[in-house]
């Protein structure tokens, strides 16, 4: 097996050492994604503005490696506060399709940047 990292354009910068996504083949890794801006790294304001962004960066990533949302099987979703479940359900139910993904969603202390929401994302290819 070979590792092929995703760096796609569209995509924020890593806040740290690590690839955007990782291509093993047959599964796509996407590393967390907060609600930062592509174009100017500037965090967004607000879950629903954050939560989206994060989604969309989600989404050029796959689209990097040839893949959209209807290809991820599993997501792992943080949020900075758990009262935020319900609005956060509201926008990722605007990128996920039938079969939805296998989730885990957890409330957390911080998040890098300010961040309030992150996601990742595990894709399969056909």
């Amino acid at each position: 097996m070979s590792l092929k990292a995703v760096f796609p354009p569209g995509a924020p910068t890593p806040m740290g050492p690590y690839s955007p996504g990782i291509d093993t083949g047959s599964l796509v890794f996407v590393a967390g994604q907060v609600g930062r801006n592509p174009e100017t790294g500037e965090m967004l304001e607000g879950l629903e503005a954050q939560a989206e962004q994060a989604m969309k960066n989600i989404a050029a990533i796959l689209e990097g490696a040839g893949l959209t949302w209807a290809n991820v099987a599993k997501t792992t979703c943080l949020l900075a506060d758990i009262n935020d479940f319900q609005a956060f359900n509201e926008v990722y139910l605007r990128f996920v399709s039938d079969p939805k993904p296998a989730r885990a969603t957890y409330a957390v202390k911080d998040l890098p940047g300010g961040a309030i929401v992150e996601v990742e994302a595990v894709a399969v290819r056909d």
